[in-house]
């Protein structure tokens, strides 16, 4: 079957982070997706986040360069790009430019505070965006600093996937009829939308700004992650009246009194103390296999290592094999079937014979120091 977004081509103005990621979602569902590679880029080896794209490197700080992306961003559905605002503007690659090229073009920007605001010009990181959307703040125990959740909530939820899901529903904006247009995704705003039930919650009374004594934050006895005897540690989330009875009758708790409450905050630590006593007394696969086939919410808190190996992790292909490595696969599913694009056509020159420049062309942009390689 042919994917989703067969037959679109999306320009990609390399950078770290979000904008990588959306690429990769998109070329993963099929997009063909051409990244233009600037020297001296910061890089990790074999990355899994750059599969399934050709790439050109350009010195963009050239007009020939600057050319050559208009050339081909003139034959394509989107761009993304995610620097400052205002600097592809300066190098003369900015929407206006592009778009008057390509009227349905749609033209995705990412950056960590946003095209405007007092706060856009400023540099930043993902914690930097998480701990204005409010979200951070909650992330941790109770009289301790806020925890980074490594950089997944700003950079890539709130970031490249916000990003990915702008491009899709523009470029169907304009497959039915509408125009080009340029979506601003800031990983600031991003991060607060999804933090959205934790302020749900909060207007209905049902969290506090105390982190760490909230019902999802690891305050709650029966949300949380414990230890076991051999120093791994198992995740309990048997909020349910269903799944706690589950849980406690496994643990022979269910009769203790202590347990009558659930959601009385006032009872969590002695509930949370004896829970850890009782699952200190035997090793986390151990408690796994016990509560196996039953709707206990008990899972093992699993390694980067171990992931890979587990038997659903196996049996649904969540990780598949790459050079340097495993890598999580492509994510959703459709039920009809396609194959992940995970390798790509070669790009450099072979792409830009591809985009009709001749010989003679290319051999003046290594000249005039626009083509890299």
């Amino acid at each position: 079957m042919a994917a989703p977004l067969e037959g679109m081509r999306i320009v990609e103005l390399g950078g770290i982070g979000p904008g990588p990621f959306a690429a990769m979602m998109l070329a993963d569902h099929g997009a063909e997706v051409i990244r233009i590679e600037r020297a001296g880029m910061f890089a990790i080896s074999n990355d899994p986040m750059m599969r399934g794209r050709r790439s050109l490197c350009l010195d963009l700080r050239r007009d020939e360069a600057q050319a050559v992306v208009r050339r081909i961003a003139g034959t394509a559905d989107g761009v993304i790009e995610g620097y400052r605002p205002g600097a592809m503007e300066r190098l003369g690659l900015g929407p206006e430019v592009l778009l008057g090229d390509n009227p349905r073009l749609v033209y995705g920007r990412v950056t960590g505070w946003g095209q405007d605001g007092p706060l856009a010009g400023e540099a930043g990181h993902d914690l930097n965006y998480l701990a204005l959307s409010g979200l951070l703040h909650t992330i941790g125990r109770p009289g301790e600093p806020p925890v980074p959740p490594l950089n997944l909530v700003g950079d890539y939820a709130g970031g490249g996937m916000m990003l990915a899901f702008g491009m899709v529903a523009a470029l169907l904006g304009v497959a039915r009829g509408g125009a080009g247009q340029v979506i601003d995704v800031a990983m600031s705003d991003g991060a607060a939308l999804i933090g959205t039930i934790a302020y749900a919650m909060k207007a209905a009374g049902q969290w506090t700004d105390q982190r760490g004594t909230n019902l999802l934050d690891g305050g709650a006895a029966l949300y949380g992650c414990y230890e076991c005897a051999d120093g791994r540690h198992v995740a309990v989330a048997a909020l349910e009246p269903q799944f706690r009875r589950v849980l406690l009758d496994g643990l022979g708790l269910a009769d203790e009194p202590l347990f009558d409450t659930q959601f009385k905050p006032a009872d969590w630590p002695a509930q949370k103390a004896r829970l850890a006593a009782v699952l200190a007394t035997r090793g986390r696969d151990d408690w796994v296999a016990h509560f196996a086939g039953k709707d206990a919410c008990l899972s093992p808190v699993l390694t980067l290592a171990e992931a890979p190996l587990h038997p659903h992790n196996v049996a649904r292909g969540t990780f598949v094999a790459a050079k340097g490595g495993v890598r999580p696969a492509a994510a959703p599913r459709f039920s009809a079937a396609f194959d992940e694009r995970a390798e790509a056509k070669p790009g450099g020159t072979m792409l830009l014979v591809e985009f009709g420049f001749s010989d003679a062309e290319i051999a003046d942009l290594r000249a005039s120091g626009a083509l890299i390689a």
